[in-house]
């Protein structure tokens, strides 16, 4: 079954599709015994299952939303998986036209053959899925097979992202060309994992950046709510603090701890582009060696707790220790947005508030 290239599709069409895809016996992804994913891929590494599936020789195609108009469940750079034989992982849409995406995706895979695909949603049919008004997305579907998505590509791809180095992924949607570039290229599209066209043009480029990670120095009051609202905001959050009375999972439930000295820790650890550092302890035997690992590095925030004077006090101790002017003027200090925050919880904000403007505003 194929759906008309390039004409919208409406949910009318929706009791035709579920048919199709009862006969197709497609469901959502599961994990039978005998075939799992790899220790190091979370259900989100949606092109580490496609090339796992590939490989196994089930058939794999990679679907991803390349535009949006109006109101839509996903963003720009989403992508769905679909096996061979139906298995799916991710999401393009939010469940509203996933079916007709993975019926496409079905006949891709015995076909060949790269394709872009548009669904549009009438207002009184997106209220019926949740949508607050219609819009259309446009979803590219690509086969993992010679002459469409190359598996050396796209492993190319997967290794990239187990490695946590940034990389983006462009595709030009007439040749059907594709190839992988890396930072500097695309500098504003990573700094704010911005995926879409080139230029109004046909080549499309999905930004693949590391997951955000964040590391605070210190158990104290103010890492309660920074490492939840941390993690509500998409870092993968760590405490860093040696004394185990302060780092217990009784003050930090469902966090992850680690007592080792912070310079070791964050060596351990290791810092890039996409870790933020925030140091909250006043004591310079626990923060010194932090900051000082985190200069080195080029993460892309680093905030120190402490008041002006205080701080002083640790720039006088940097600038001993041979650290540049430029490099001591990395640290954010006092850390946070200056909104008059006063309890923990709203430091914590004023903190959170602060790395994001770092993160997105460069």
């Amino acid at each position: 079954m194929a759906f008309p290239r390039g004409r919208p599709f409406s949910f009318p069409a929706w009791s035709f599709i579920l048919a199709e895809l009862s006969r197709r016996r497609i469901g959502p992804r599961r994990s039978p015994p005998h075939h799992r994913a790899p220790a190091m891929t979370s259900f989100d590494d949606i092109p580490e299952i496609a090339l796992d599936w590939h490989r196994a020789g089930r058939g794999a195609v990679l679907a991803t939303v390349v535009e949006t108009w109006g109101s839509a469940p996903r963003p720009v750079g989403s992508q769905l998986a679909i096996s061979g034989d139906g298995e799916i992982a991710g999401s393009v849409s939010g469940g509203c036209v996933e079916g007709a995406v993975v019926v496409e995706a079905m006949e891709a895979a015995e076909e060949g053959g790269s394709r872009l695909m548009e669904f549009g949603v009438s207002d009184d049919e997106a209220f019926a899925v949740g949508l607050a008004c219609g819009g259309r997305i446009r979803v590219m579907v690509e086969p993992v097979r010679d002459g469409d998505l190359p598996a050396d590509l796209l492993a190319d791809l997967a290794g990239a992202r187990r490695d946590r180095r940034q990389v983006a992924y462009e595709v030009d949607t007439e040749s059907w060309a594709r190839r992988l570039v890396h930072p500097p290229a695309h500098g504003d599209r990573f700094r704010l994992d911005r995926s879409g066209f080139q230029d109004g043009g046909t080549r499309f480029v999905a930004i693949h950046n590391p997951p955000l990670r964040m590391v605070v120095v210190g158990g104290v009051h103010i890492a309660q709510p920074l490492l939840q609202m941390a993690r509500l905001t998409g870092y993968d959050a760590v405490l860093v603090d040696p004394r185990e009375s302060f780092a217990s999972p009784e003050r930090f439930p469902d966090q992850t701890l680690i007592h080792d000295w912070p310079d070791e820790a964050l060596d351990a650890h290791g810092l890039d582009p996409r870790t933020a550092v925030v140091t909250l302890t006043h004591d310079p035997k626990l923060d010194d060696p932090a900051i000082e690992r985190a200069l080195a590095s080029d993460v892309f925030y680093l905030g120190c707790l402490g008041s002006t004077r205080t701080h002083g006090k640790r720039v006088a101790r940097l600038r001993d220790k041979g650290f540049t002017e430029a490099q001591i003027a990395r640290i954010h200090a006092p850390v946070g947005l200056d909104i008059g925050a006063r309890s923990p919880s709203e430091i914590a904000l004023a903190v959170m508030a602060e790395i994001t403007a770092r993160l997105r505003q460069g």
